[in-house]
């Protein structure tokens, strides 16, 4: 089931029912997109048509980030949890590897998808990463890339281009590349890579991730600045109005 906020459908599963719906994903071998809708995005897409579109055909969409969750609390139609991209990514690896599924990583500075790619294979042995590529490319060079992604045929695709790019390349060439999952994943493979350190897991547990990256990255901070913005919007559509 899906609920609407701020116009945006999102599912309402818990981290373990994503994981399932992938796994289903996987299995039908079509192409499929999955959106995590943090509150930046959210919030751009209120006066970019063209963004929310992409919400709306994307086949499954996570609630990232604690603005999210704290949002369908306060218009009556709370989420389960917290669902992020790294956090699903990190949750199919062990599934990955049990299947045989092949993995492509997408994105970030040169070198930092091969990092990765070591590190997922220190934790996970048995698991396939048929290909990366690093997101410093041109438009006129992405029908190169989609090839490549295309040839190595992976059942995940992990593109770390950054919101909106992300998404946008995933919808622009989900058909040519015919990848069965397809997922942004913004920052993930630095941090994955050891290039940036996640904030501690007890300001996840306190759902001040926001403020534990804002304090390593302090160059963040006009990103930032669009929560207290989405904040006030979420209040006036769904507090003041009663």
């Amino acid at each position: 089931m899906r609920v609407n906020l701020l116009g945006a459908p999102i599912d309402n599963l818990n981290m373990q029912e994503n994981v399932q719906q992938v796994v289903e994903f996987v299995r039908s071998g079509n192409p499929h997109t999955i959106i995590t809708l943090n509150p930046e995005y959210l919030y751009r897409a209120q006066n970019q048509p063209e963004l929310m579109k992409l919400v709306h055909e994307a086949d499954l969409v996570t609630p990232d980030g604690a603005g999210i969750v704290w949002a369908t609390k306060m218009a009556g139609i709370p989420v389960p949890e917290r669902v992020t991209g790294i956090d699903l990514m990190l949750n199919l690896l062990p599934i990955a590897e049990q299947k045989g599924w092949g993995l492509f990583l997408l994105g970030s500075s040169p070198g930092v998808a091969g990092e990765a790619a070591e590190q997922l294979k220190k934790q996970h042995p048995a698991l396939k990463i048929v290909g990366t590529h690093h997101g410093y490319f041109r438009p006129n060079e992405e029908p190169e890339i989609v090839a490549k992604v295309a040839a190595a045929q992976p059942h995940l695709l992990f593109v770390a281009l950054g919101m909106p790019r992300q998404e946008q390349f995933i919808a622009n060439y989900k058909d040519q590349m015919q990848v069965p999952v397809s997922m942004g994943v913004g920052g993930s493979l630095d941090v994955i890579a050891g290039r940036v350190q996640r904030v501690s897991p007890w300001l996840q547990k306190l759902q001040l991730e926001w403020l534990g990256r804002l304090l390593k990255e302090p160059h963040r901070w006009k990103r930032q600045l669009v929560l207290p913005k989405f904040a006030s919007l979420v209040i006036k559509r769904y507090i003041l109005k009663k």
